[in-house]
């Protein structure tokens, strides 16, 4: 039954799925998408059942021998529109991932702008997916490697970016021509939901893009081991990648992960302080840590240690806490749910029970507008070892441990032994310690002298635990796309 994108029931707004160029009804369970910030149901989704990811995938197949024709501007066109279409509802979309995810305001804008630039840079390389001619044994023979799209790729978003993470699955995928089965979080599902609204709204062919709601267990596996999709793009928890790479296994299937990290922020004794704090509250606490690139355990050097530490307690005790939409000047929203609020929490009391000091925060807040949603103190750890759980598992929230360390290669040493490899922060202004980072630091992505944020033309790839394959730039681009190789005799 066909629908529009969403409908009012029992005065909510109840979306729908996207299949096939249509908002579908469809699959019975509905599911309550929750404000972190209130606690209060801001809307609801109809979840899919197997027949419906199936009819998904169906859909993707049949709009893929049309799409993949398309030449490389005419996708591009697409694209550029709905870039252009996401910037007209850039304010609108800021709100309601707010809503929905509860980041600051200005958090949420630049989550919107970085879908855009996501989708931008995949249009503007389009032209770019270039192949080889290669001298050939033969003299009347040419060998050519072309590159091609792999066909119906699903992507699986996790709810910390609810738009920029659609628009690095989007984007290039359909650049290179294939055509794409989105489901993303269930915890915020709506912003994804608009996203699919203006590709519509934008062009892209029925079929080309497709988006189905639903947890992980029930509809995931189908998405993924079904003999349709050719590749599955998934962002989220290690535990997730680690299910996703296991039931794609039995089918061979083509997985890139973006998963888990551990970040440390290493500031030596020559570093610029100011900037170093600036850069350790942002990479910390914007998102309320919810960011796999995140600060997540910090080294700093004995001497400056004592200065360091004294200016950063003042900032993290000034940061504000509270409601994105209704207090003024919040620095910090809620956490997603109830239950990440309550992992953190047990993370800071085995923290302590295991010998940390708890310098500033370490408990949820209360009071008034607190006890209605998901809020944790900013919290700082000091007098860890880099043996303790905090110092090895992700935290994702606004936790920080802090060890003092002697030297570099005591911190290259304590931030290696680590089962993640995603992201890592450098403060110094010494060049042998610079140029020695490219083959001590052994992490996807280093940040040196400066904070979090990576840029659409590089490439965002973790080591060991925190994925497979990588994304962004045109690197990323070329993992949507396969080789294929002519041996052309022409005599």
């Amino acid at each position: 039954m066909t629908q529009s994108m969403k409908s009012s029931h029992e005065g909510v707004d109840l979306y729908n799925q996207f299949i096939d160029g249509e908002w579908t009804t469809g699959g019975g369970e509905r599911l309550d998408v929750l404000n972190p910030a209130t606690g209060e149901i801001i809307a609801r989704v109809s979840l899919a059942d197997e027949a419906l990811a199936n009819r998904a995938l169906e859909a993707a197949q049949r709009a893929f021998p049309a799409w993949s024709r398309k030449t490389a501007v005419e996708r591009a066109d697409h694209l550029y529109r709905l870039v252009e279409l996401i910037l007209e509802q850039r304010q609108r979309l800021a709100r309601l991932i707010t809503t929905e995810q509860g980041k600051p305001l200005d958090e949420a804008d630049a989550d919107v702008g970085m879908c855009a630039n996501l989708i931008r840079f995949a249009a503007e390389n389009t032209r770019r997916l270039e192949g080889d001619i290669i001298p050939a044994d033969d003299p009347d023979e040419q060998i050519w490697i072309q590159k091609v799209p792999h066909g119906v790729v699903v992507g699986i978003t996790a709810w910390n970016f609810p738009a920029a993470l659609i628009g690095r699955k989007l984007g290039p995928a359909l650049a290179a021509g294939n055509t794409i089965v989105l489901k993303p979080s269930e915890e915020t599902p709506l912003t994804a939901l608009e996203i699919v609204e203006l590709a519509r709204q934008a062009g892209i062919p029925p079929g080309v893009v497709n988006l189905v709601n639903g947890r992980g267990r029930d509809i995931g596996n189908q998405l993924i081991t079904s003999p349709i999709t050719q590749l599955v793009s998934m962002t989220g928890s290690v535990r997730g990648g680690r299910e996703i790479n296991k039931a794609a296994a039995e089918h061979l299937k083509i997985v890139r992960l973006e998963l888990g990290g551990k970040a440390p922020f290493i500031v030596l004794d020559d570093a610029d302080l100011d900037p170093a704090v600036d850069a350790a509250i942002a990479s910390r606490f914007d998102n309320c840590g919810q960011v796999c690139t995140c600060n997540e355990r910090m080294y700093v050097q004995s001497g400056i240690y004592d200065r360091f530490l004294e200016r950063f307690k003042q900032r993290v005790e000034a940061l504000k806490v509270g409601n994105p939409l209704t207090d003024e000047d919040v620095d910090m929203g809620p956490k997603i749910n109830a239950a990440e609020l309550d992992k953190i929490h047990a993370m800071v009391e085995q923290a302590q029970r295991d010998g940390a000091q708890l310098l500033t925060g370490g408990k949820r807040l209360s009071g008034g507008d607190y006890d209605k949603g998901n809020y944790y103190a900013p919290t700082i750890l000091t007098g860890v070892d880099n043996d303790m759980q905090i110092m090895k598992e992700e935290i994702f929230g606004p936790v920080v441990p802090i060890m003092k360390i002697d030297d570099f290669e005591q911190a290259m040493a304590y931030a290696n032994a680590s089962e993640y490899g995603l992201s890592a922060y450098v403060f110094t202004q010494n060049v042998r310690h610079l140029m020695a980072l490219t083959r001590e630091l052994d992490f996807g992505e280093i940040y040196v002298n400066r904070g979090a944020g990576e840029s659409v033309q590089g490439f965002h790839k973790g080591y060991r635990n925190s994925g497979l394959g990588g994304e962004d730039g045109k690197y990323g681009l070329e993992a949507y796309v396969k080789n294929k190789t002519m041996y052309v005799h022409y005599s």
